[in-house]
């Protein structure tokens, strides 16, 4: 009788806090995201094909109107103060064509996330908190069944900026733009 396969965990097994330098050790196929707050994990499956869809449409709209020395990319490694990493769905970075492993939370001009399902509570309340925290200017919420709303950073908390009526979403800062969200 054959032994029982070893099961095919997607974290190795660790002991105590993780840490940045931990999380980026892993292998990067495991088709998960995993994201780090405090030395404990945050693992959510790959996006569905309706959340890719919405991303794509808003990397598109967003293009063309994004300002000089800003660059949109989606998925990126942004580290936070203490042991924290996170991975927006995509960001406006102000360090066009750098290089790198992770962005610092200073190198974001926005960090946006489409909630999904298995992401409501860190999108709605952890992520919008951590990114405030760590100055990131602009957080874009965009709902997949509802609202997108644009917050602007001011002392210290995200304040509503902008909110979609109709499907579409029209913001002035920090740069102008239109993002029709129907499907």
């Amino acid at each position: 009788m054959a032994a029982p396969a070893e099961p095919d965990y997607l974290v190795p097994k660790h002991d105590g806090e993780w840490t940045v330098e931990d999380v980026l050790g892993l292998p990067e196929d495991h088709g998960s995201r995993i994201e780090l707050v405090d030395g404990g994990l945050l693992v959510s499956p790959a996006p569905k094909s309706g959340h890719q869809r919405l991303l794509q449409k808003l990397q598109v709209a967003l293009s063309p109107v994004l300002p000089a020395g800003t660059e949109l990319l989606p998925g990126v490694n942004v580290r936070l103060p203490g042991q924290r990493l996170l991975i927006p769905d995509f960001a406006v970075v102000t360090t066009p064509g750098l290089e790198v492993v992770y962005y610092q939370a200073q190198d974001l001009l926005i960090a946006a996330e489409i909630v999904s399902p298995s992401s409501r509570v860190q999108d709605r309340v952890l992520k919008r908190q951590l990114y405030a925290e760590a100055g990131v200017p602009f957080y874009l919420l965009v709902e997949t069944d509802g609202p997108a709303v644009l917050f602007e950073l001011a002392d210290g908390e995200y304040r509503e900026s902008a909110r979609s009526e109709g499907g579409k979403l029209t913001f002035t800062e920090p740069f102008a733009a239109t993002l029709d969200l129907t499907r």
